[in-house]
């Protein structure tokens, strides 16, 4: 790559008075990452978003066709996260967002309708939506991505050759790439504002399989350290609570199974790129 025993026994010295945990973002920890646009997304009545309040009933209107079902029950796709994020912001879905319209989606958009006088159908029409959007603002990304899984973008150009973890803060992305070719693709999370990861290149120097942070004294598995004592690490706590929470500057990955096979992967001195 989102020497002598000497240079060794050195880098080892340096984690010990070095390493990453997690912390609560309450202080400002949060990271700014626009909504990002998915190809084969359904065409929809995008009105500008007001965030403005309005449960008066709808008239019922007479004599008119029924209003156009944009999505129901087992769609899936970037607009159904979206759906799903507007809801749990006016408290009528609280998991999620998935991407996928099941049935709790369902009986949230039944709810929806039923408390402003729509027909109670549970699959979103042009008349829903239209309600919703007057109700909501558009969503954030970790609004849409609170549990990871957000698309990555392209590469950095850094990436492009060699061997490189390529770690986008944009869009929370961790990729293996060696010689232009993704491999491996998964979630990250990082350090709060008051903590933040390192942007730069840099190159793993040091693997270890069981680490345990001297600092904060925190596990760190299948840890790979790129930065002083900041590394790429397996985050129980990432894989509990998303992105509520964040890191002291490692790079969390919530995969651990993922994070295992990159570790058998990554070699000391392959390359490490962190940009937005």
């Amino acid at each position: 790559m989102r020497r002598s025993i000497a240079v060794l026994a050195g880098t080892a010295a340096l984690v010990t008075v070095c390493g990453c945990s997690v912390q609560d973002p309450g202080r400002g920890g949060t990271a700014r990452a626009p909504v990002p646009s998915d190809t084969g997304r359904k065409a929809s009545p995008s009105a500008p978003a007001r965030t403005t309040t309005d449960d008066r009933p709808s008239a019922p209107a007479t004599g008119t066709p029924p209003p156009a079902v944009l999505w129901s029950r087992g769609d899936k796709g970037r607009d159904v996260r979206e759906l799903q994020a507007r809801l749990r912001q006016i408290a009528w879905l609280f998991d999620g967002p998935t991407g996928t319209y099941g049935e709790v989606t369902e009986e949230a958009v039944k709810g929806f309708q039923g408390k402003r006088g729509l027909p109670v159908t549970g699959r979103t029409d042009a008349v829903t939506w239209q309600r919703l959007l007057r109700m909501t603002r558009e969503p954030g990304a970790w609004e849409l991505y609170p549990m990871g899984g957000q698309p990555a973008a392209a590469p950095d150009p850094r990436c492009l050759s060699g061997r490189v973890l390529c770690i986008d803060k944009t869009t929370r992305t961790l990729r293996w790439m060696v010689d232009g070719r993704t491999l491996t693709t998964v979630s990250v999370r990082f350090g709060s504002q008051y903590t933040p990861t390192r942007e730069g290149v840099f190159h793993v120097y040091w693997k270890s399989r069981d680490h345990v942070s001297t600092l904060y004294h925190s596990p760190m598995p299948y840890a790979m350290f790129f930065s002083g004592g900041q590394a790429v690490h397996y985050s129980s706590d990432f894989a509990a609570r998303g992105y509520a929470g964040a890191s002291h500057g490692c790079v969390n990955v919530r995969d651990e199974t993922a994070i295992a096979r990159l570790f058998a992967q990554v070699r000391n001195g392959d390359k490490v790129v962190v940009s937005w």
